[in-house]
């Protein structure tokens, strides 16, 4: 099957441009199968693809293979061929990427039904997967930074669909220019990648970085580098405002880019560059910090929103902020084995957030909701799993995945575990919020829309019952020893952290310790649980209406920190006010002032010497005689 690699990313290609050619006339039943069935087949060949790989793997043979479509750029000694990487860390990421890919093309089927855009949706969806296949596959650092902007820019074109409203198009261009400070950083790393190595390639390059001393200060500046890329795909502090306001998009487009993939892509390519940040302790120092600031503070902010999509947003962001403390600590596997836990668990939770908003006729708040249950069951049920998973209660995914992460944190510095812990705290609170305001108490909606509930089509309920049933299995894949597993999916990663295991030591934990963590954790979510059921069920507190008086700490949170306020004031009123300085003095002032002048003073000129062309032959013969005297003016002077 690897002689067929090339078709995994060529089959959604195909989808964009057969979708896009024929948005205006193709039915939409057509663009829907079309669509859906590409991303299908991909993932079908990436089931088989992932076959191979775990074969070679039983079979103790090497299981990374190299597929050269073609040498692409030679100049000098650099050599940079377009190939694919299929080993381990890929074969895992094709199943996520195709397999909820394809759940969530399925789903916009029914979801998108009455969009006018439904055949540009399609489209822009195909052409993300592309993206991000080429991303996860790519066998260099090139070909995986033309797939980081190509996500990048349908990021840009999904969360801006419906563009005509003028503040999804600023969510949309804000996303892109944070998307943008980031890839800046990737760009200069890859330079200085190739001044110091020579080289794009993966296995290049990380077999001459295993030979460089821990600490080197080349490493430190391309891994800083990298970690600012990854700082503004994935959402975290301080690149990570953009990620709330991308809600704007269609449900589908959250739950796609901004849960399972997308998002992922800065833990990936630092899970994939190990060894160089394995070799730089002091940039994991930095993104174990940076993870579990960003973790607590977007935990702080989600207690308090209202939009049920804005909870999951910031539960995204606080997410992917345990999964970069999982890198700083080096617990690689474990943060990886995060992102697919996340992947189940938050895909699940939007698509079942979306199936709330499509029952009660685009309404959001929460507020506005309530009693749910019965009109929904099937989206209440898949919801309570991953409610229940992302909470970290056992024996869902989510238990499994986040408590390593905590457990390598407690080793590596008990602080990191204390405010990761508190993270956690705040998680099972505002997500047993969101699921008992949604679906428990008396309905707080319109007549209207009490009228038109209604659970979802069926293209919409399949992708949650299976996604709920991987976001209840799904920590089968890494169960720890402790709990008498086999630590599966940390054995299949570890060819990938060969180098890096190489020149550093395992971390061990302690049983004892482990389980102390592990119960410390889940009892610690069931209490808030019970105290979120306390608040919004027993007592049927219902959160106050926008603008009402409220504590300092609620204001705190619900205005997200001021953050975006007071970036406002230290970047974008200073940036307007220099380009309106630039503008004004510099560009039509200055240049044009310049260009304009020298063009009406040789207008100018010119029409002052037309007016010596009088046509009058006197005035003429006047001129020759001015000019012979100036001639021997001029020679009588000079003699």
């Amino acid at each position: 099957m690897i002689e067929l690699i090339w078709l995994i990313p060529l089959l959604p290609l195909i989808g964009f441009v057969v979708n896009g050619m024929g948005r205006n006339f193709l039915p939409k039943r057509a663009i829907g199968i079309f669509g859906s069935g590409v991303v299908l087949v991909s993932f079908i060949l990436s089931c088989m693809v992932f076959g191979d790989v775990l074969a070679a793997r039983n079979a103790g043979q090497e299981s990374a293979f190299a597929y050269n479509l073609f040498d692409w750029i030679r100049v000098g000694s650099l050599d940079i061929s377009f190939s694919f990487l299929v080993d381990p860390l890929s074969a895992l990421m094709l199943l996520i990427i195709t397999g909820i890919g394809f759940l969530i093309h399925l789903y916009s089927i029914g979801y998108m039904s009455h969009d006018a855009g439904f055949g540009k949706f399609f489209a822009y969806l195909n052409l993300f997967i592309f993206f991000m296949l080429l991303l996860v596959l790519g066998s260099n650092y090139l070909i995986m930074f033309i797939g980081w902007e190509g996500v990048g820019l349908c990021s840009y074109l999904l969360i801006g669909f419906w563009y005509k409203n003028s503040s999804y198009a600023s969510a949309a261009k804000k996303a892109f220019v944070m998307n943008r400070i980031g890839d800046l950083g990737f760009l200069i790393a890859v330079f200085a990648i190739i001044a110091t190595f020579g080289s794009l390639e993966f296995d290049a390059i990380f077999q001459q970085a295993s030979s460089f001393p821990i600490g080197d200060s080349t490493l430190l500046l391309i891994t800083l580098l990298l970690f600012v890329a990854a700082t503004g795909k994935s959402a975290q502090i301080p690149l990570f405002t953009w990620l709330p306001d991308a809600m704007a998009g269609p449900t589908p487009v959250s739950a796609l880019i901004h849960a399972a993939t997308m998002v992922t892509a800065g833990i990936y390519m630092i899970v994939r560059s190990n060894i160089l940040f394995t070799l730089s302790p002091v940039t994991m120092q930095i993104i174990a910090a940076i993870g579990v600031c960003t973790a607590l503070v977007a935990a702080f902010i989600a207690i308090t929103q209202n939009d049920i999509k804005k909870v999951l947003a910031y539960s995204t962001v606080s997410q992917l902020g345990y999964m970069f403390l999982g890198l700083g600590v080096g617990a690689f596997t474990d943060a990886f084995f995060h992102v697919l836990t996340h992947a189940f668990f938050k895909a699940l939770l939007f698509l079942g957030a979306g199936s709330v908003i499509h029952a009660m006729s685009d309404e959001q708040d929460m507020r506005q909701m309530g009693g749910l249950k019965k009109n929904l069951p099937i989206t209440y049920f898949t919801m309570l799993i991953g409610t229940i998973a992302i909470a970290g209660i056992p024996p869902l995914s989510g238990f499994f995945s986040k408590d390593e992460i905590l457990a390598h944190a407690f080793v590596s510095n008990p602080l990191l575990w204390g405010l990761g812990f508190l993270g956690a705290l705040f998680t099972a609170f505002y997500m047993f919020r969101l699921l008992y305001l949604t679906f428990f108490g008396e309905f707080r909606g319109t007549e209207h829309q009490k009228g038109h509930l209604h659970e979802s089509p069926v293209t919409m309920l399949l992708p949650l019952v299976v996604l709920a049933i991987l976001a209840g299995g799904g920590g089968m894949l890494n169960i720890p020893e402790a709990l008498g597993g086999g630590n599966w999916l940390a054995n299949f990663l570890s060819p990938i952290f060969a180098y890096s295991n190489s020149r550093v030591e395992a971390v061990h934990i302690d049983h004892n310790t482990e389980y102390i963590l592990m119960g410390a954790s889940a009892l610690a979510a069931l209490v808030m649980a019970i105290i979120a059921y306390s608040t919004y069920v027993k007592k049927k507190r219902i959160p106050g209406a926008d603008g009402q008086e409220q504590g300092f700490l609620y204001k705190l949170s619900y205005n997200k920190l001021y953050v975006d306020e007071l970036y406002d004031i230290l970047f974008v009123r200073p940036l307007n006010a220099l380009s309106k300085f630039l503008y004004r003095i510099v560009d039509k002032a200055g240049i044009d002032g310049f260009v304009n002048g020298v063009g009406s003073f040789f207008m100018s000129s010119g029409r002052g010497i037309r007016q010596l062309q009088t046509g009058h032959v006197g005035f003429y013969i006047f001129m020759m005689v001015i000019g012979v005297i100036a001639i021997l003016l001029y020679g009588f002077l000079n003699v």
